[in-house]
């Protein structure tokens, strides 16, 4: 947990290996419920390299000063994000008609 939304990472050590690499984040909301798109690869133990890039939309909640992972969405491909992106610009399109 992390008392700073600038301090929240996916990276993640297992047995003091990086086996979650964050590349990049945006923090998309700010307050008591706060949401962060992570950019971010997983380490393919059996080749010794991180894989693809993968997304993560997180959501935490501050609570006694300290943020809380409450919630998760896993963008597993660039081929699911595209369609995602492609579905949210027709969206915004249609509201600007």
């Amino acid at each position: 947990m992390s008392s700073e939304i600038d301090e929240l990472t996916v990276n993640y050590e297992d047995g003091g290996e990086l086996v979650s690499k964050e590349l990049d984040k945006v923090i998309l909301t700010r307050g008591a419920w706060s949401t962060i798109i992570f950019k971010y690869q997983d380490l393919n133990r059996t080749k010794g390299e991180f894989g693809p890039d993968k997304y993560s939309i997180r959501r935490y909640q501050k609570r006694n000063g300290q943020y809380q992972f409450k919630s998760k969405f896993n963008i597993s491909s660039k081929d699911q994000a595209k369609k995602i992106i492609d579905a949210l610009q027709g969206w915004m399109g249609e509201e600007e008609e």
